[in-house]
């Protein structure tokens, strides 16, 4: 990767921590936006068919999966974060992973508040949803779902080139390498 010593464990958090909340507050800033602007289930087109405003309450996951079963969503998001906190204290050591998991948690928590304190009640709230995108996929998202899926793109990536929360890198070379050290059973 590159020379540059670790991050320190205050470093990484404190970077996890400043992107969460600028993630949280911009999703959350949109979403104010979209409801008070916006009428429920009326497309406005922004670029023709290409991307529209559509204004909806999600009470399940991507396209409205498990409507009936929103407190389990919300156990999901809050674990999510309670995993991230706890990297982010005890492992991330990487400016990469912490600027991944930062934009990550903020997505995540942005999600959860929707559903810990918007209607129809604590923690079986409905998650404000209001961009569209017809052509690309039939979802409507918001500025969390974007981080999310971005970030868990990224991660899925960092961690198939092998790319460590220390900041190390182990390539395809030192997996085999340990492997064939490892004594066989037959």
């Amino acid at each position: 990767m590159t020379d540059r010593a670790p991050l320190r464990p205050a470093a990484a958090s404190t970077i996890i921590a400043l992107l969460a909340v600028v993630v949280l507050a911009a999703d959350q800033f949109t979403k104010h936006l979209a409801l008070t602007t916006l009428e429920w289930h009326t497309p406005v087109p922004v670029l023709g068919e290409a991307l529209q405003w559509y204004l909806i309450g999600n009470s399940g996951a991507a396209f409205s999966i498990g409507e009936g079963v929103t407190w389990v969503f919300t156990i999901a998001l809050a674990v999510v974060a309670s995993v991230i906190v706890w990297l982010a204290v005890t492992r991330v050591r990487s400016r990469l992973w912490a600027v991944v998991l930062g934009l990550l948690l903020g997505g995540v928590l942005g999600n959860l508040t929707d559903r810990l304190f918007r209607e129809p009640g604590f923690a079986v709230g409905h998650v404000i949803d209001f961009i569209s995108t017809p052509w690309m996929m039939p979802a409507i998202y918001n500025v969390a779902d974007i981080f999310i899926v971005t970030s868990m793109i990224v991660l899925a990536a960092l961690t198939l080139f092998g790319f460590a929360l220390d900041g190390t890198r182990q390539s395809k070379r030192d997996v085999e390498a340990e492997q064939a050290e490892q004594p066989r059973e037959d």
